[in-house]
């Protein structure tokens, strides 16, 4: 049974997350100069590509160093919950496809999966191999 402060830690976390992913998404968005009408939504990618390695990289020390199951669920549930963003990434390709910009959907749901499947299998495997 999970206690009071991992809970307490999850939602902080959840929080932190949460504004790492804006600040993240503000510095994409102001390096690169990312218009609004831009072909494909970069800056939703490169959170949700960080997300996933990260996650898989917390989930590959929790299996191979023995990270405790706390620290996994106020790290993995909370920080890289708050921070990735699969609602945004969903909105998005939705919203091009309305657009009728349909290729640039495609691209962007599917990559976007590719993408962090992959991302996530990297950090697995470096997480577990430490």
């Amino acid at each position: 049974m999970t206690g009071p402060l991992v809970w307490a830690g999850i939602v902080v976390a959840g929080g932190l997350g949460s504004a790492l992913r804006f600040f993240v998404d503000g510095v994409v968005k102001g390096r690169l100069r990312i218009p609004r009408s831009a072909p494909l939504p970069l800056a939703t990618s490169v959170i949700n590509a960080t997300g996933s390695f990260g996650l898989g990289l917390l989930t590959g020390l929790a299996a191979g160093a023995g990270l405790s199951n706390d620290w996994v669920l106020v790290l993995g549930g909370g920080l890289m919950g708050g921070y990735t963003t699969f609602s945004t990434a969903s909105v998005e390709t939705v919203r091009l496809a309305l657009e009728g910009r349909v290729r640039a959907s495609l691209v962007t749901g599917l990559g976007m999966l590719v993408v962090a499947v992959a991302a996530a299998s990297l950090g697995l495997w470096l997480g577990s191999s430490l």
